[in-house]
């Protein structure tokens, strides 16, 4: 079987929006800047009801999850960085590696999100543990050291969310910034919240890292420590199914000034590493399989598994069950959503003696977030936690993998990658020995200064002060 990608840009800076000036409505309301002198062309009213954001002049559609990539939201700076995350990046680095003087060889760290491998699984026609073994093979035959896959980051992620909303509802009677919480592993939906909506949403985001960026620090940290080797001398590159996962391995607080090194160093979306594949001129015949490694080497480990969930980490799931044992006692077995609007705004409750004890809500999609934001602006929202993707469908669907003619979701391929998810084994990240290890060995126990310093961060307001804002209350 050949290998053929279907033609996905290879970075976000490829995502062509037209002239640099022109802007998504987002950018256009919330930026302080004056217009050129060519005219923006207006939204069509369709592509902004259904959550894109179209041109006029072009049939290329802007995306609001490109539309970050646009100079109204990322600084020259940061688009720079970002624009460096491509195959040129990791071949650079393997080309050095070929070189004589060892003094610049960087060990090549390659960290596999769970998302990505049913896209590999549908495209190898294989079952997800093969398909990430060929992944693995492929990988190590063109000069890659190691190759993670992330779900132990993600099970961080996930405890250390579930304590900090077990801590915020204990105190919600005497903090108004406690109630809700927002889950704060998509970074898409991040930006839009700290460059947009600021002070209203900042204040209630879980500040438990993204399961990339704590799979950064682990490798950077405890797994470089157990191979002796410094941060700069790891290049730590992540496969993720979404362009905006780029945009968050740039933030500052994810870079050591001192080493001038990131937590991750490039992130590859599923579609360039496929591409990549395509450039070898390899078949998946050809291509030997390999286990993927583990941090601590040879491990018990039952192989590839997931979280609970659609697609995505779980993290409602895992949170609402947590929460209804140790806020009410109870053992909650199977969660039964109620959607509302549409599959992607669905809430689930717990219940007992006919009271409400626990309200959640899964958010996916810009246009269903811009509905939440409506409701939290006029005090109606009636959920203790929210987790908000900004790709509709949820990770599975992001555009790094799934994208199909028009901009829209290729929507069989993300039926074909969804039935290859929910066919992997679910593994509570409570019953994971190696991230109880990890705890001791790296973080120092659950509570410790380096436990926060390693799976913690804060998001902050960035936009720009009231007098600026044209208009608060977008429409899309």
């Amino acid at each position: 079987m050949a290998l053929n990608i279907s033609g996905a840009p290879n970075t976000m800076s490829e995502v062509k929006i037209g002239r640099k000036k022109e802007k998504c409505e987002n950018c256009t309301k919330q930026c302080n800047k004056k217009q050129s002198d060519e005219s923006i062309n207006s939204l069509q009213e369709k592509g902004v009801a259904s959550g894109e954001v179209k041109e006029t002049t072009s049939v290329q559609q802007v995306l609001l999850s490109a539309c970050l990539s646009c100079d109204g939201c990322v600084s020259e700076d940061e688009g720079q960085r970002i624009s460096q995350q491509n195959l040129d990046d990791i071949n650079h680095v393997l080309a050095i590696n070929k070189k004589c003087d060892t003094s610049k060889h960087k060990i090549l760290v390659v960290s596999l999100c769970p998302q990505s491998l049913p896209f590999f699984a549908v495209k190898f026609q294989l079952d997800v543990p093969a398909a990430a073994q060929k992944l693995c093979g492929f990988l190590k035959s063109v000069g890659v050291h190691y190759v993670f896959e992330t779900t132990v980051a993600a099970s961080f992620s996930i405890l250390e969310s579930q304590r900090e909303f077990v801590q915020r509802y204990r105190r919600k009677h005497h903090d108004a910034n406690a109630m809700p919480m927002f889950t704060s592993s998509c970074p898409g939906w991040i930006r839009y919240a700290e460059r947009v909506l600021g002070s209203l949403v900042t204040p209630h985001i879980c500040n438990a890292r993204s399961p990339q960026q704590i799979m950064g620090s682990l490798v950077k940290d405890f797994f470089g420590r157990q191979q002796k080797l410094t941060p700069d001398q790891v290049f730590h590159v992540v496969v993720a199914p979404c362009f905006d996962k780029k945009l968050e391995a740039v933030r500052e607080e994810f870079y050591n000034s001192i080493l001038e090194t990131r937590d991750v160093d490039c992130v590859l979306t599923s579609g360039e590493i496929l591409h990549l594949m395509e450039q070898s001129k390899v078949t998946v015949e050809e291509v030997d399989s390999a286990p993927l490694d583990h941090v601590f080497g040879e491990t018990s480990d039952p192989g590839v598994t997931r979280h609970e969930g659609r697609g995505s980490e779980g993290f409602l799931e895992h949170i609402f069950k947590h929460a209804a044992k140790e806020l009410f006692g109870l053992d909650v077995q199977e969660i039964v959503y109620k959607t509302l609007r549409n599959r992607d705004f669905q809430e689930v409750a717990l219940e007992r003696d006919g009271e409400t004890l626990l309200q959640f809500a899964a958010v996916y999609g810009f246009r269903n977030i811009q509905t939440l934001v409506h409701r939290m602006r006029k005090g109606k929202v009636p959920y203790q936690l929210v987790e908000v993707l900004s790709c509709p469908g949820g990770c599975l669907s992001g555009r790094g993998q799934a994208e199909g003619e028009g901009g829209r979701p290729d929507r069989p391929l993300v039926l074909q990658m969804e039935e290859h998810y929910s066919s992997l084994p679910v593994r509570l990240p409570e019953t994971n020995p190696e991230v109880q290890r990890l705890y001791q060995d790296w973080l120092d126990g659950h509570d410790s200064p380096r436990a926060q310093q390693c799976l913690h961060t804060q998001y902050k307001n960035h936009t720009q002060p009231p007098s600026h804002i044209v208009n608060p209350d977008i429409q899309w």
